[in-house]
């Protein structure tokens, strides 16, 4: 894929600011890149990074401030006069502390969508404490959720830093948008990582309350209790995954498999034959590798798909079919999502080098040569 793309997407048109941090709040400014916005990351001088293999930074231009510097600090607020969106993943007040917090924004553009990443929220006993993905998700029972009977399992961290905290950032400022171009009215977008994690837990919490999630972890129907729903290890040492939770599905399954006539198969939902049927679903998988499986199950109704790492996921005829995987300067990396069938959405460009782009950035953002000159003089663009 060609990098440098015009600018296209449903955002096209859209300006954001991106004060740069770690993970969730970078995400979030590359989905609305790929989306057609243009984004611009806030850097600090002399950062160093950049280029193809930064995934999340693609997309956008950087200009770089010392943002310790008045000037700079100044300069950041003329430039959210023109934004439509602001992002920041620092800890409670530190912008406040640099005279750039939602006060301040909203004065300079009160139509500014102000947007907030943080783990724990911008209030409560623990908005202050220093943490990471994994504790997020602890602390609302997602975590609790995941894994095998005798421990917890950390899931990478796409439950808690992108989907419970970059995505409901997006869905925010992106519903806070439209809420501003109907009014004229801006707002802070508080997008905590433990309120999206608990969100995501909507349907734990819909079984629980109808009685299907009373049992401890790896007993339930999704978390690995059921053995029509979980994973298996092949004769080669890799595994698939079945997911085959209603009954025509479930039948065609073990049809497939030559299990029909098994007496443990007879009773899908009796948790009480559930080891005995595990066992035959064990004892069947493992006696061909994982190739044999998935010419036989892949394609039908079975609720089947092998488990693949990142390399073999990129070539698997789905996913190239799709397109779902692309490299850009030699860089795999996921394509922009989703689809748009008017107004698709691109790789803008690789990420960009710290301050590679803060003259041509200021000037188009409507800053003079004078006014360039002047914070170069004091400092402000380090």
């Amino acid at each position: 894929m060609p990098t440098d793309t015009k600018a296209q997407g449903p955002l096209r048109g859209v300006k954001v600011l991106e004060f740069v941090g770690l993970g969730p709040a970078p995400f979030c400014a590359m989905l609305l890149s790929d989306l057609g916005a243009e984004v611009i990351r806030i850097d600090r001088p002399h950062a160093g990074g950049g280029g193809p293999a930064e995934v999340l930074a693609r997309g956008r231009r950087s200009a770089a401030f010392n943002l310790k510097s008045e000037s700079a600090v100044k300069a950041c607020l003329k430039m959210m006069q023109s934004a439509h969106i602001v992002l920041e993943g620092y800890r409670p007040g530190v912008m406040e502390r640099l005279g750039l917090g939602p006060e301040e924004a909203l004065r300079a553009n009160p139509a500014l969508v102000y947007g907030r990443m943080t783990g724990w929220g911008q209030y409560g006993p623990l908005a202050h404490s220093a943490g990471h993905d994994l504790n997020y998700i602890a602390l609302t029972g997602a975590l609790d959720a995941i894994g095998p009977k005798d421990k917890p399992v950390p899931p990478v961290n796409v439950v808690g830093d992108f989907g419970g905290g970059s995505m409901y950032l997006a869905v925010g400022v992106l519903a806070a948008f439209h809420h501003a171009r109907t009014t004229g009215e801006g707002q802070v977008v508080d997008a905590a990582i433990v309120d999206g994690a608990a969100h995501l837990m909507g349907a734990v919490h819909q079984l629980d309350a109808i009685g299907m999630w009373s049992q401890p972890r790896g007993e339930n129907l999704l978390d690995g209790g059921a053995p029509f729903y979980d994973t298996y290890r092949c004769a080669d040492g890799a595994f698939v995954s079945i997911g085959a939770l209603e009954g025509e599905f479930y039948q065609l399954l073990i049809e497939k498999l030559d299990l029909t006539d098994h007496p443990a198969m007879q009773a899908q939902y009796d948790a009480k034959t559930w080891p005995d049927m595990r066992r035959a679903f064990e004892e069947t998988f493992a006696s061909q590798p994982q190739a044999h499986w998935t010419a036989l199950l892949d394609g039908t109704d079975a609720c089947f798909a092998p488990v693949l790492d990142t390399k073999a996921a990129a070539e698997n005829p789905h996913m190239k079919a799709r397109g779902v995987f692309v490299e850009v300067e030699g860089v795999r990396q996921a394509a922009p999502a989703p689809r748009f069938s008017r107004t698709p959405g691109a790789i803008q460009s690789v990420a960009p080098i710290p301050g590679e782009h803060t003259e041509a950035v200021l000037k188009d953002w409507g800053f003079s040569d004078a006014e360039i000159s002047s914070l170069k003089n004091d400092g402000g663009l380090g």
